[in-house]
């Protein structure tokens, strides 16, 4: 019975190890923000690959999903259902695009840049209606802001 025991207790341990490396990050769909109307907050998010962003409807009548053109091969899409919060963890390195479906157009958008993102020419790359295309162009060079300052 103490072998047992012990054993369950070291993968217990282990299991726990692992799981305090990883962070959550937390992201708001807002009707009204400090960036404008429509927004996520953060819209940029910058994380390590294990990490979890969690989208929380903060107002009413938002949804949060990849953007397929904007996501790295073999990286993780996601649709969120409207006005219920979102959790994803991200284990594959890249820019994920991402959006709220109604207010898509309206510049409602938002990145997840992973680790070392190696998509980030096809994430600039895609298209956009509305609003949208300025959002992400402001996004790529926040990105591109924050690369610059760590050189």
């Amino acid at each position: 019975m103490r072998k047992v025991i012990v054993f369950g207790t070291l993968v217990a341990a282990l299991g726990f190890a692992g799981a305090t490396g990883a962070a959550e990050v937390e992201v708001k769909m807002l009707n009204k923000g400090t960036e404008g109307v429509m927004v996520f907050e953060p819209a940029l998010v910058k994380i390590n690959p294990g990490d979890t962003v969690k989208f929380v409807a903060a107002d009413k009548g938002h949804n949060v999903e990849t953007i397929d053109t904007m996501v790295p091969e073999g990286g993780r899409t996601f649709v969120g259902k409207t006005n219920e919060e979102l959790a994803i963890t991200f284990d594959k390195a890249g820019v994920y695009g991402y959006k709220c479906k109604p207010h898509y157009s309206m510049g409602m958008v938002g990145l997840v840049v992973v680790g070392e993102p190696g998509n980030v020419d096809q994430a600039k790359a895609a298209a956009h209606p509305g609003k949208a295309k300025q959002a992400f162009s402001s996004l790529f060079d926040k990105l591109a802001a924050t690369k610059a300052a760590v050189k």
